[in-house]
């Protein structure tokens, strides 16, 4: 811009000096003179020329008369050419001077087209300037716009991932809270539903150990021992021989296992009951050392769910039972 300015400044200089110039030249001179036109040696003008009047043609003579010869006509002498007299010298000299301001008058003409080309010329240069400087100001202003839309759109995008990161933590904290939180219920309640079977168990044994109490209190007419038993209960206390192959048939067919194994380990479990057979609970005491033939006894005494009677009708509250793959 600082470049454009000086640059107007110095053609608007120019311009001034060459209207300056020629201003002076601009106004016509009026020259005011007066001239007689006379003669320095009188002169006489020449005769007018005239041609000789024609003589009447005689008639013609009789055939017989011999025609005289007809004299030749005289040739009239040349006339002399008549020089124009030579103009004044006054005439020349305003002759001059007109040529002289119509040759001014077209410099100035010229002068002034010339000017008028340059100061078209240099105003379309100016506006070709112009232009080109608003379209670089343009394409500058669209560049930063674009840099602008650019930017604001890369930092909506990282806070969009951002808020989206953050939602998704929160999700999955709000996620991993809720599980462990039904996870901590389910245990709660597992754990209150153990406590409670066992509460009931020991109520149940309790009753019935009074029970027993009271019917060894009321006599012992209705003992089942055998003749020479030294038991004071009205009933043995270990289950009958036949029991453990009617636990064993139980609960071997909800057994899954079909792997090939070497040998024929032994896994050792403790299971508990209520009075009427129903499993409480189960714990391996001795593993088989074969962890798949573990967890299929596990999950076949869960299926079983529930445990026979013996013949007396009672079902012992713990019992410790062997399982082998291949018995």
């Amino acid at each position: 811009m600082r470049s454009l300015g000086l640059a107007v400044v110095a053609h608007a200089l120019l311009l001034a000096a060459l209207t300056l110039g020629v201003q002076w030249k601009h106004d016509d001179v009026t020259l005011t003179a007066e001239a007689e036109i006379w003669s320095a040696v009188p002169q006489q003008a020449a005769p007018k020329l005239e041609e000789p009047p024609e003589e009447p043609t005689p008639p013609p003579a009789p055939s017989t008369v011999r025609p005289e010869p007809v004299p030749p006509r005289p040739v009239p002498p040349p006339i002399p050419k008549i020089q124009p007299p030579e103009p004044p010298e006054v005439d020349i000299a305003l002759e001059r001077e007109k040529a002289r301001l119509k040759k001014i008058k077209e410099q100035k003409q010229a002068q002034d087209k010339l000017a008028l080309e340059q100061r078209r010329d240099e105003k379309l240069r100016l506006d070709k300037l112009k232009q080109e400087q608003v379209k670089q100001d343009q394409l500058k202003q669209d560049k930063q716009d674009k840099a602008l839309i650019e930017r604001k759109r890369v930092q909506d995008q990282r806070a969009q991932d951002k808020r989206e990161l953050e939602k998704r933590e929160l999700d999955k904290r709000e996620k991993d809270k809720a599980v462990a939180l039904e996870k901590k219920k389910a245990e709660q309640e597992a754990q209150r539903k153990e406590d409670a079977a066992k509460a009931q168990a020991e109520a149940k044994q309790l009753e019935a150990q009074r029970q027993t109490n009271l019917q060894r209190m009321a006599g012992l007419a209705g003992a089942t021992g055998a003749p020479g038993s030294s038991g004071a209960a009205l009933q043995s206390s270990g289950p009958s021989a036949s029991y453990a192959g009617r636990i064993r048939a139980s609960i071997k067919p909800n057994i899954v296992f079909n792997d090939d194994i070497t040998g024929n380990p032994v896994a050792e479990v403790e299971v508990r009951t209520s009075p009427d057979g129903t499993i409480i609970s189960r714990k391996l005491t001795t593993p088989s050392g074969v962890a798949s033939w573990d967890d299929a006894v596990l999950k076949a005494i869960d299926k079983t769910g529930k445990l026979p009677k013996d013949t007396d009708g009672r079902v012992p509250s713990a019992l410790e039972i062997r399982f082998r793959p291949k018995d």
